[in-house]
């Protein structure tokens, strides 16, 4: 798999024939390895490991309605209440992180209401705070920590 802008980590990657397929911490179950989950592992990994994000907090592929359509986000990040805080949208490395993608992951996040939605493709990485004063998304130079959003949500 492609280097990524994250660190390594210790994936459970098994081989059946010719697939891979790894072990998620999140889902508690072993996936197929496609170049999106090895950004997705890698990128959560780094929340749970580096940021401080509980694993148990992480929700992957979660569920959701949109224009009666069923949708899934590729992580949903909750407070300890259970309220949605953050999306995050993952691609390959290989796919460059676009408009579409944003539009993508700010109509996953209509049924939400989320303040922090973030998009990366292993390499990039882009974490836009909503700003209800001025109804706009302001982009952050990085990913808060965790406590940290807790803290500006309050």
């Amino acid at each position: 798999m492609q280097a990524l802008n994250l660190p390594e980590y210790p994936l459970k990657i098994e081989y059946r024939g010719s697939k891979a397929f790894v072990f998620d911490i999140f889902r508690k179950r072993t996936v197929a390895l496609t170049p999106e989950e090895w950004v997705r592992q890698h990128f959560l990994w780094w929340l749970h490991k580096a940021r401080g994000y509980p694993a148990s907090l992480i929700v992957v592929e979660a569920s959701l309605i949109y224009n009666r359509m069923k949708r899934r986000a590729d992580a949903i990040i909750y407070d300890n209440t259970g309220k949605p805080v953050m999306i995050i949208e993952c691609k390959s490395a290989t796919q460059p992180i676009n408009k579409d993608v944003f539009d993508q992951v700010a109509r996953y996040n209509f049924p939400f209401g989320v303040d922090y939605l973030v998009v990366t493709n292993g390499i990039t990485h882009f974490c836009c705070l909503r700003d209800e004063a001025a109804g706009k998304w302001m982009f952050l130079e990085d990913v808060p920590e965790y406590p940290a959003l807790l803290a500006k949500k309050h």
